[in-house]
């Protein structure tokens, strides 16, 4: 059978022929393989959960897919807390019709993708239903806190540096030339970042806030932050990290990559004085090679700056931004 049908849905035969032959036999998990209806796992340490859900158009594209997409926007929003990410459960939702070897290519992509990640999926589940071929996938992911590892929004203090991990825009911009038929060769940039995280930690790097970068992009992120603190951000126009061929995109398109989306980048905050060190450690890492300091965080001169998200342009002015209003057009996830 080359396509999904409502049968898959049933509970019956068919759904576990489909389970057996598509989702078993990539995700190749013990703990899954027990068939359970609840996964037993083990774990002694501070946890920290997420849950997400994930539908993008198309299902495949230039540096990724969504079976890769779902593994590391859990993984990272774990590592985000400065968790080392362990499980994930997936539950798949597919439209009557969706094409079989699509969903085993997707189902593959996951499983590669989250034992580059080292987490292990232990649990899913698989709905049917009426529609066009449509996949949709929601995960939730369990990862383990280390001792004395408090990383979160609010933790930004006075004269930190604010350190991006790499260009903007490429997955926003990846996503869309797919949909409008624009030939380049801009890749997403969906990747699990737990390695970076993991070195930075280990290397003792103070860091007092984490952030990945997705829907609403750079400066979306920097401002919520922003506001967590009570503090000022500034960043710098000409240290945004934006690849030669993204500007050009968003030139043609009327695109800001300070809101275009991202899957594979993060905001790290740092005292002054370990900020170099964080970029050195960060650009050793797997997809961390055009990591660099974008700005600073400072008390707030005045009431108007409390939260507040400023850029110094290249021309020597001063911009305030802040969050993405409205729809992010078009939507890319």
């Amino acid at each position: 059978m080359d396509k999904i049908i409502m049968e898959h849905g049933s509970g019956g035969r068919a759904t576990g022929e489909l389970i057996k032959e598509i989702f078993e036999a990539q995700f190749d998990s013990d703990v899954l393989s027990e068939m359970e209806d609840a996964a037993v796992v083990p774990g002694d340490a501070t946890i920290a959960m997420t849950t997400d859900s994930f539908v993008v158009t198309p299902l495949e594209f230039p540096g990724g897919d969504i079976g890769r997409l779902c593994i590391c926007g859990t993984v990272n929003d774990l590592c985000m807390r400065g968790a080392v990410p362990k499980y994930i459960t997936c539950g798949f939702i597919l439209e009557e019709g969706c094409d079989i070897e699509q969903l085993r290519r997707l189902v593959k992509s996951m499983a590669a993708t989250a034992k580059e990640a080292g987490v292990k999926i232990v649990a899913g589940d698989t709905k049917v239903i009426e529609g066009n071929g449509g996949i949709y996938i929601n995960t939730a992911g369990v990862g383990f806190v280390p001792k004395g590892v408090d990383i979160k929004a609010k933790n930004a203090q006075d004269d930190d540096v604010i350190i991006v991990s790499g260009n903007v825009g490429d997955h926003h911009a990846t996503v869309l030339s797919q949909r409008m038929g624009i030939k380049n060769t801009i890749e997403s940039d969906n990747a699990p970042l737990q390695e970076m995280v993991g070195k930075l930690i280990e290397n003792k790097i103070p860091v007092h806030v984490l952030r990945d970068v997705t829907r609403g992009g750079l400066a979306t992120v920097l401002k919520e932050l922003a506001l967590a603190s009570g503090l000022r951000f500034e960043i710098l126009q000409e240290k945004l990290p934006v690849s030669a061929q993204v500007k050009s995109f968003c030139g043609l398109l009327g695109l800001d990559p300070l809101y275009m989306g991202n899957e594979g980048k993060m905001v790290a905050i740092v005292p002054k004085e370990y900020a170099a060190q964080a970029v050195e450690i960060i650009r050793g890492c797997k997809y961390g090679e055009n990591a660099c300091m974008i700005g600073a965080v400072n008390t707030p001169e005045n009431e108007n700056e409390v939260g507040a998200l400023i850029m110094k342009t290249e021309i020597g002015g001063r911009r305030f931004l802040d969050i993405l209003q409205g729809e992010g057009l078009p939507r890319i996830c």
